[in-house]
């Protein structure tokens, strides 16, 4: 971004209860940052919560803007809260612009109220589950220890119930890291979802040392390819796995919408109780805090240097080891506060994370080639369930010859570019 940039359309996850949960999720990584307010109530107030939606309406340059909340959980505000909050994006919408809500919930108080309120303000709601039932109570428990699964499971069917549109957000950690095909196969069977978000879990203690509940590299790589390798030969079309999707668009050369796979980032920014704006969900600390919106405006903090450098270091700080990485237009280091490693050449800046990558990547390339390409003619990616339809994935049938257009979209033959290191 140049110093004339503006945000156009910039998102924000607000955080009505700062880092104020019900739960007690051994691997959070935000219910410490509670420590940052000493003494808070960890309430948004509602004139702070109407400067927020007028600023961040206001400042939008697009026709369609979201209005996401998270925590924390967010639904411990209560409905009157979010009531007033829609009442207040009415008020403040401009003439022919689409506002979308979105709620990301451990779903333990949603009940037939909340649904029929879901329903009649067109939220989607991102709903946390980490697989069946002893996967996910080995981590997600509530304050005092009780396992938690029950309660997610009757939030699901009562989204369903009342035709909520949600998707599940599934975190891969130590405890699921190894048993892939089980959780995908619970969430597509048994949960009925068609949407799915995989987050690996990478923690650290304050001496840096990764957490014992973290995924490991390869065991993340693992995982996303036993997935990929089911879905790609009876889901395509049919179930929607972010990370998938993404990487189709890395490989057609469209738009990367999610932000830790993008080159560049500064434009998913963080709003905490009290109107304190953060680069970034995961870097919620006083080195990454812009200012106050009841003080500066929330597009001037959004447009500001500190977060186009914040954005840029993303690209600006990519060791040369993944500069030349044949799989780097796909993963482009990945985010950046996973990027604590050394390359092989002693290089500050690799991603925790990478080899897992590498071999994900390197595994759907040639799948992703044929679905790139189907898209480019006109056609469905999920034809490539029939070719995929007996035995293993082939990846001889797909890759791509030496004198081949390489699949990132560079142009030049693939021999020249990522075919380089094959």
């Amino acid at each position: 971004m140049s110093k004339k940039d503006t945000l156009p359309g910039f998102h924000l996850i607000a955080k009505p209860t700062g880092a104020i949960c019900n739960l007690g999720c051994k691997y959070c990584f935000f219910l410490s940052k509670k420590d940052l307010y000493p003494g808070s109530t960890f309430r948004m107030s509602d004139s702070l919560l109407e400067s927020y939606i007028s600023q961040y309406i206001a400042a939008q340059k697009v026709p369609l803007a979201t209005i996401a909340w998270q925590g924390g959980e967010p639904t411990l505000m209560g409905l009157e809260f979010f009531r007033k909050a829609m009442a207040m994006v009415l008020k403040y919408r401009r003439p022919g612009m689409v506002i979308q809500n979105t709620i990301q919930t451990n779903g333990t108080v949603i009940d037939d109220e909340w649904c029929r309120f879901f329903k009649q303000n067109n939220f989607l709601v991102g709903l946390s589950l980490d697989g069946p039932r002893d996967i996910h109570n080995a981590y997600r428990v509530d304050k005092s220890g009780r396992p938690t699964f029950d309660r997610v499971i009757r939030a699901a069917k009562a989204l369903r119930r009342h035709k909520v549109d949600f998707n599940i957000l599934t975190t891969v950690h130590a405890a699921n890291g190894d048993r892939p095909l089980e959780v995908y196969r619970f969430l597509r069977d048994e949960v009925r979802t068609e949407f799915i978000q995989f987050i690996p879990i990478v923690e650290r203690d304050e001496a840096g040392r990764v957490m014992e509940w973290s995924v490991g590299p390869e065991q993340y790589g693992r995982f996303l390819l036993s997935v990929f390798d089911e879905w790609v030969r009876r889901d395509v079309g049919r179930v929607f796995v972010q990370t998938f999707d993404a990487s189709l668009a890395a490989w057609a050369g469209a738009f990367q919408s999610i932000c830790i796979f993008s080159q560049t980032c500064g434009t998913a920014l963080a709003l905490e109780h009290n109107g304190d704006l953060y680069s970034c969900d995961h870097f919620v600390d006083r080195n990454h805090l812009l200012g106050n919106i009841e003080k500066e405006s929330l597009e001037k903090l959004a447009s500001s240097e500190k977060q186009r450098r914040f954005g840029r270091d993303k690209l600006d700080l990519l060791p040369q080891y993944c500069l030349k990485c044949e799989v780097r237009f796909a993963c482009n280091g990945e985010c950046p506060k996973n990027r604590f490693l050394k390359t092989p050449d002693g290089e500050p800046g690799l991603n925790y994370l990478c080899a897992g990558y590498r071999e994900f990547f390197r595994h759907i390339d040639g799948p992703m080639r044929f679905m790139a390409n189907e898209l480019r003619q006109g056609r469905a990616p999920a034809n490539i369930m029939k070719h995929c339809a007996t035995g293993s994935i082939s990846q001889a049938v797909f890759k791509p010859g030496r004198n081949d257009p390489c699949p990132c979209g560079s142009g030049l033959k693939y021999k020249k570019c990522h075919g380089r290191a094959g």
